[in-house]
């Protein structure tokens, strides 16, 4: 069984291995999302995203901090999460240094120095987390006459992050 501290704990450690995310802007007139690859230090957040200036996202932050979605989908399929915060752009030299590397390099013509680099910063707040319940063990379960949904909920956590 287990507890919102297993889930979450489960939920860093698929993002580093996976770390691609939909984010986009709660209040977006059409609440478009869009991929972005999250970089976090240590086993928690906040996330952080490079982005092109005329990155369309950018564009409707309109230089203000904004509350944002970001949605998640584990490699295989087995935990998901909705992850709400609040983003800013964060363009601290020392923070891109730290996060730089050949992957995000090759989206920047100039390197550090282009003219276009931005990098966002997601600060987490809540988080709904799910590991994946299998529809056989579901169909098992109900052939026992229980309730799957009852087994499930060890499987859903609202966290902080």
């Amino acid at each position: 069984m287990a507890d919102d501290a297993d889930i979450e704990a489960r939920f860093w450690k698929d993002l580093k291995a996976a770390p691609f995310v939909m984010l986009g802007l709660v209040d977006a007139r059409d609440g478009h999302t869009q991929p972005m690859t999250a970089k976090f230090e240590g086993e928690s957040g906040p996330l952080y995203f490079f982005a092109a200036k005329d990155n369309s996202l950018i564009e409707a932050m309109a230089g203000t901090t904004q509350r944002a979605i970001a949605t998640y989908t584990a490699k295989g399929h087995d935990l998901f999460a909705s992850i709400h915060g609040t983003l800013r752009v964060d363009n601290d030299p020392a923070t891109i240094d730290r996060l730089w590397d050949a992957h995000v390099a090759a989206w920047f013509e100039k390197g550090r120095e282009d003219p276009k680099l931005t990098l966002l910063r997601l600060d987490t707040d809540t988080a709904e987390l799910w590991k994946s319940g299998s529809s056989i063990g579901a169909a098992i379960t109900r052939l026992f006459g229980k309730d799957p949904q009852d087994s499930y909920k060890d499987n859903v956590a609202e966290v902080t992050l």
